[in-house]
C-alpha cells in the first residue's frame, strides 16, 4: 500500500519569533505507522545553503538523521514523537540564541 502524506504545513513566523519558517511534512503508511518525515526551521537569511534548512530532521535516503547549518548526523529514532521533541527542543534553543 501507499504512503499518505498526512500533515503537511508551514508557519510563517514573526521576525520576534526567529523569521522564517516552521515546515511539517508526515507520509504514514496504511497502519497508520509514521514511515517518513521532514521537520524543519527554514531561514535563508541565517543560512542560505540547503535550502535555506537552519535545523531539521528527516529520514530522507533510508536513514534518520539531523540537519544543523549543513552538518547532517545520524539520529537514534525510537519514535517519531520522540523526533518531533528533538526537534521541538533544538529550535527552542536555536531561537533562544539569536
Amino acid at each position: 500500500m501507499a504512503e499518505i502524506k498526512v500533515f503537511d504545513d508551514s508557519w510563517p513566523l514573526s521576525l520576534k519569533n526567529g523569521n522564517g519558517v516552521l515546515r511539517r511534512e508526515v507520509w504514514v503508511d496504511e497502519r497508520e505507522r509514521v514511515v517518513r518525515y521532514n521537520l524543519a526551521y527554514i531561514n535563508h537569511s541565517i543560512y542560505r545553503d540547503d535550502n535555506g534548512r537552519v535545523v531539521g530532521y528527516d529520514n530522507a535516503h533510508g536513514h534518520h538523521h539531523r540537519h544543523y547549518m549543513g552538518v547532517i548526523t545520524p539520529v537514534k529514532f525510537s519514535s517519531f514523537e520522540d523526533i518531533e521533541e528533538k526537534f521541538q527542543a533544538d529550535w527552542i534553543e536555536f531561537r533562544g540564541k539569536k
